[in-house]
């Protein structure tokens, strides 16, 4: 790759967005009516379609052209060889290792490979009864005490596969907020629970807040030597680990190389082996892994994180669109755009280029969204017609785990009618045809029509999915971790560190202290310490 190269594939894209009818879609399938046929792909057992966006044939081979200039192929296998892709932080990125680790594999994945086994190990003797609580009775429920890629990515999976009979519950406590501890409390039996604090370097101060939190709950519960039989750590700090009161062969390691919002395939996903059952969290692995080889291996034109990484190129860079709504319709699937606006803000949250110059042009947009059809009901008025466009990835289940067939045939149909609506809006005429048809008089039609015209023309992807099951979640939530990959090569930026995310936390540290002492320090600008009084007046 070089720089002028890539600068030249770039300026294409933007010419390309600012000729005349750029954003129409509509033209697209009038021309091509069986457009779906040339624009969707298969991979891992998920299908992507792309057609409902403004990418001709023409824009197409230029984002392909756009990859190529970047070295995608290439810096992907870098990524997977062990290259230290994250440049600020010279490490590798090796989440791939974790869910297609071998034993007797060298490097990162035998590593991996050892520490999934230990997990294994100890999660069927928990199932078995072999491990369990102070007071000699088994352990039924699983208490995760995390924050960011230690919550977000357990929270997702576990909402989204477990069921009633799965061999534990889990709970998951991540705000520090105290509230969030009060709701959590009346669901746990302390002689029942296991409890896993996950923190790599076992100081992250909202986790070890509710950790302390929890352990005083517990020594209260079954005696302070008992509750040691209750914690696990998720961690690389043994000394930290030790001090709490966690034996060694209780503490479950994960690599420096593992990022936290890729991490729930490490001993971050340790509820989930627990509250599922090892052979459900192997699935999801698996499924992971396939996605992992069809990204390795399938052609740019074919591959689905490339295509969804090169459609949200197209509408960020070429169209300007620097906001994207993610709707999954399943409820299961409800924490999937909080586990997304973490996996791709952060990532993709940057100002500046891995040589350290400023990025010329916008990189991560902004990631919202809900579960449909509850969204229809909130946000997608501005969707449909707000001023400006929103990408939607529209997420589709085709088979549900329940016998409700009629409730699902609406959520379908719901999800591709929300999709179709935005491709091809409603003009003046229908609308008026339609207040005529519906007996309207001309006063009210002349009164409403501006109001009730859909402008379409608003892209989307959609990403079926046959079932929720393990696999096809692990194939999905790898889709998107790729995607971010191939986004951070396009626009040359790191999406594997998150220097952003420190600061607030290093500034909070002295103003803790304050709120304890009851004294604002001088050295805050004049705003923080009126807030900071203010707080302490209202609390004494």
């Amino acid at each position: 790759m070089t720089g002028d190269s890539l600068e030249a594939a770039w300026a294409r894209i933007t010419a390309l967005g600012a000729a005349p009818g750029a954003s129409a879609i509509r033209p697209l399938f009038a021309a091509e009516p069986d457009r779906f046929a040339r624009f969707h792909a298969r991979g891992a057992g998920l299908l992507l379609d792309i057609s409902k966006t403004a990418i001709s044939d023409t824009v197409r081979d230029a984002l392909l052209d756009l990859a190529r200039a970047a070295a995608v192929e290439a810096r992907r296998d870098e990524m997977a060889r062990g290259a230290l892709v994250n440049e600020t932080e010279r490490r590798a990125a090796l989440h791939m290792a974790l869910r297609e680790a071998l034993p007797g594999a060298p490097g990162p994945s035998a590593e991996a490979a050892g520490t999934l086994e230990a997990m294994r190990v100890f999660t069927e003797a928990v199932h078995r009864g072999e491990i369990r609580g102070a007071t000699n009775q088994r352990f039924d429920t699983v208490l995760n005490i995390g924050i960011g890629g230690s919550d977000l990515g357990p929270v997702m999976v576990g909402r989204a596969l477990w069921r009633a009979g799965d061999p534990m519950r889990p709970i998951h406590l991540g705000n520090v907020d105290g509230h969030g501890w009060e709701t959590v409390l009346p669901q746990l039996d302390a002689r029942r629970t296991l409890v896993l604090v996950a923190s790599k370097t076992f100081t992250t101060q909202e986790t070890m807040a509710n950790a302390h939190l929890v352990k005083r709950w517990m020594e209260a519960s079954v005696g302070k030597l008992g509750a040691t039989a209750h914690f696990v750590a998720l961690s690389t700090n043994m000394k930290a680990t030790a001090e709490f009161g966690i034996a060694p062969e209780r503490v479950f390691p994960f690599n420096d190389w593992v990022g936290g919002r890729f991490s729930l395939w490490s001993a971050i996903g340790l509820s989930l082996a627990l509250s599922l059952g090892w052979e459900r969290f192997r699935a999801l692995l698996d499924g992971a892994a396939a996605m992992d080889r069809h990204f390795l291996s399938a052609p740019l034109a074919e591959n689905l994180p490339v295509l969804l990484a090169l459609t949200e190129a197209w509408h960020v860079n070429g169209l300007g669109l620097n906001r994207r709504a993610v709707l999954p319709y399943d409820e299961r699937l409800r924490r999937l755009p909080a586990h997304l606006q973490q996996l791709e803000m952060e990532s993709l949250g940057k100002r500046v280029r891995l040589d350290g110059s400023l990025v010329p042009r916008a990189t991560g947009p902004v990631v919202f969204g809900e579960p449909g059809t509850s969204a229809q009901h909130s946000f997608m008025q501005l969707v449909h017609q707000g001023p400006k466009p929103v990408p939607v990835d529209f997420i589709l289940v085709a088979k549900p785990d329940h016998s409700h067939a009629e409730n699902h045939r609406i959520l379908l149909a719901n999800g591709l009618a929300q999709a179709e609506a935005l491709l091809m809006g409603r003009d003046a005429a229908g609308v008026e045809a339609d207040m005529r048809a519906a007996g309207a008089d001309e006063a009210t039609i002349a009164r409403l029509l501006p109001h009730r015209i859909f402008p379409g023309d608003r892209p989307s992807v959609t990403i079926v999915l046959p079932s929720l099951d393990p696999a096809s979640l692990g194939a999905l939530i790898a889709l998107y971790e790729h995607k971010v990959f191939v986004l951070g090569a396009l626009w040359r930026i790191n999406p594997f560190d998150q220097w952003g995310v420190e600061l607030g936390k290093v500034l909070a540290t002295p103003l803790v202290r304050e709120l304890e002492q009851g004294a604002p320090s001088p050295a805050h600008d004049s705003s923080t310490r009126g807030l900071l009084a203010e707080v302490l007046k209202l609390q004494s």
